[in-house]
């Protein structure tokens, strides 16, 4: 179903288009109040949908818990959340129908990286509100592999089930496939030779080509990228084929646009921009033009692999996760390619941000690699300046590195917490 033509996607995008818009005005009260100075019959094409305003993660936290809603409680099987650390958690309900169809495209997902029937499948996402772990399960059944429903933690524990139960394929988070990798190898269990990962699955946060390299040459076969969030369905919404030049979205269930985030503006294929998203068959909660807050680029043009559902590029970071510094916009992304191409460091960093009497300051925190072994300080020092230089070249603005001993930046067995913006918390932003 998923291998259309360019003409059967739109056919299908625009046929569903009009059919979630008249849906959402007649089932959501949010959606009718929204909708009141439109003509709902005027918006029949990917190009009307600019008639429309955006919905934003202000718009469901504002109405908290269930005003988003466009069918009976009592339709409702299930609900996932946000952890809630900036105010009401994003509650998400869904249907019977809804997890059907997640299910059908965390199916997807898998089978286009190669997933079958004879793999074992670990997978170390959280299970529970975030919708990672239950996703990823769901698919994973569907195409009939075994699956491992590990969660996050019990980091020994894993990488023993991994090498007793022969697992091929890891779903978790990038920085997490790196710890385990890191205590893989403490444990005296080379993952390259011991274990037989073929897939690596990995999400729910930024992440770098040169992180992939790390996870290729330490952990796994071949590493992809997958893309989600709950407000959509979960993860699913976008993966990378085997040519890994970019994330297919499953255009059949979505509407993507890439947005100047500061105007609002629809930006056109191959420009850098906030990613907007239409869910084309949600039922208990269809979401309509939702800001994302991803920064990405979206290619419509066909892929190598063959197939015409466009692509994202690699997610260089969030509205909400890049910091401005001295007018500058940083983020995390771009300081990670550069700690990782750097020889002497380890993948593991902190992003400090503060203020010193009128000037920001970029403090970036960073171990040495275990195998970085010198007793000379002049040493020391070249790497450091070595990489305020690279960084400065990359950023264009001036960086501190702290350079600490291996295994002192505290681990995350979810999503790495990366920005420390001390600037908030004194009330200087």
């Amino acid at each position: 179903m998923y291998k259309l033509s360019k003409k059967e996607i739109i056919e299908i995008q625009n046929k569903r288009l009009r059919a979630i818009i008249k849906y959402a005005y007649e089932n959501s009260p949010f959606y009718r109040r929204k909708f009141s100075k439109i003509d709902i019959d005027s918006i029949r094409t990917k190009e009307d949908l600019k008639k429309i305003p955006f919905t934003t993660k202000d718009d469901v936290r504002e109405n908290y818990p269930l005003g988003l809603l466009a069918v009976d409680f009592s339709k409702i099987i299930r609900f996932h959340a946000s952890s809630g650390t900036t105010g009401n958690p994003t509650v998400v309900a869904y249907t019977k129908k809804d997890l059907e169809n997640w299910t059908e495209l965390c199916a997807r997902c898998l089978e286009l990286v190669g997933v079958t029937s004879n793999d074992v499948v670990q997978i170390a996402y959280g299970y529970g509100l975030f919708t990672g772990g239950l996703g990823f399960h769901y698919g994973a059944e569907k195409i009939g592999a075994k699956v491992i429903p590990t969660s996050t933690g019990n980091t020994k524990r894993q990488i023993k089930l991994m090498k007793d139960l022969g697992t091929t394929v890891i779903c978790c988070t990038p920085s997490y496939g790196l710890y385990l990798a890191e205590t893989a190898k403490e444990e005296n269990i080379d993952p390259k030779k011991d274990l037989k990962l073929r897939i690596g699955v990995f999400g729910a946060e930024p992440w770098s080509e040169n992180t992939r390299k790390k996870l290729e040459e330490n952990f796994v076969e071949n590493a992809y990228d997958i893309y989600g969030m709950a407000e959509l369905t979960g993860p699913g919404v976008a993966i990378e084929c085997k040519y890994k030049n970019g994330l297919h979205v499953w255009e059949d269930y979505f509407i993507v646009e890439i947005i100047d985030p500061n105007t609002g503006e629809v930006l056109e294929p191959g420009e850098k921009g906030e990613m907007v998203i239409t869910t084309l068959m949600k039922e208990a909660m269809p979401f309509i033009r939702y800001r994302t807050r991803d920064i990405t680029i979206l290619e419509d043009d066909q892929c190598d692999c063959g197939l015409d559902h466009a692509r994202i590029m690699r997610i260089l970071g969030r509205t909400d996760d890049m910091l401005k510094i001295r007018g500058i916009c940083v983020f995390p992304s771009q300081i990670e390619e550069v700690i990782l191409k750097t020889n002497g460091l380890s993948p593991h960093y902190q992003i400090i941000a503060d203020r010193e009497g009128v000037m920001d300051k970029l403090i970036v925190r960073v171990e040495v690699a275990e195998n970085f072994k010198t007793d000379k300080l002049t040493d020391v020092v070249m790497l450091q300046r070595k990489l305020e230089e690279e960084l400065k070249d990359s950023l264009g603005i001036d960086t501190i590195v702290e350079l600490v001993e291996p295994k002192k930046i505290p681990r995350s067995e979810g999503k790495a917490q990366r920005i420390i913006d001390l600037r908030k918390m004194k009330g200087l932003l």
